[in-house]
């Protein structure tokens, strides 16, 4: 049975199996989570996700998907790059939310993670309400039905953290 634990910090500071990145698409980091974990991991995070651009990625990674590199000088094994879609009032955007919290699992789930640790995907910059972000993230990771043995959710501001343990219940 998968722990699902809430965490209020820093996830550049998290020891985890695999650490979760709300990056961009282009993988070669940017503000918010992502340039924090590119800044806390180093240069070799960059240089993986270069190499993937210059092979297997060469427009960049799609929104909802997900890619894993090196973590650097994290306390990771793994970083997981997931790009969250923007919010929009016209069009309901949650199935590509959820699915980065999906795929992103999976694909812990096969390089044989113990534990995952999630940001707030498309919590910051991309404009989802607070409260509508945290539920699609713990909509998706309970549906998810993880094979790893303990999923952390980062909150950055107790507020949010707050909002998640309500949440998870």
């Amino acid at each position: 049975m998968t722990i699902i634990d809430v965490v209020q910090g820093d996830i550049t500071a998290v020891a985890a199996s695999a650490i979760v990145n709300a990056a961009n698409t282009k993988l070669l980091g940017g503000g918010g989570v992502d340039g924090a974990i590119h800044r806390a991991g180093g240069p070799t995070i960059l240089a993986e996700c270069k190499v993937l651009r210059a092979t297997t990625l060469p427009h960049g990674l799609d929104v909802g998907a997900a890619v894993a590199t090196t973590a650097g000088r994290l306390r990771a094994d793994h970083v997981i790059h997931t790009v969250g879609p923007r919010y929009s009032l016209h069009e309901d955007r949650s199935e590509l939310l959820r699915s980065c919290y999906a795929r992103s699992l999976a694909l812990a789930a096969s390089m044989n993670s113990k534990s995952v640790a999630f940001p707030l995907i498309s919590g910051g910059s991309f404009g989802w309400p607070m409260h509508e972000a945290v539920t699609q993230q713990v909509v998706a990771v309970k549906a998810a039905r993880p094979s790893v043995e303990l999923v952390m959710l980062v909150a950055y501001s107790r507020e949010s953290a707050d909002l998640t343990r309500r949440l998870v219940g």
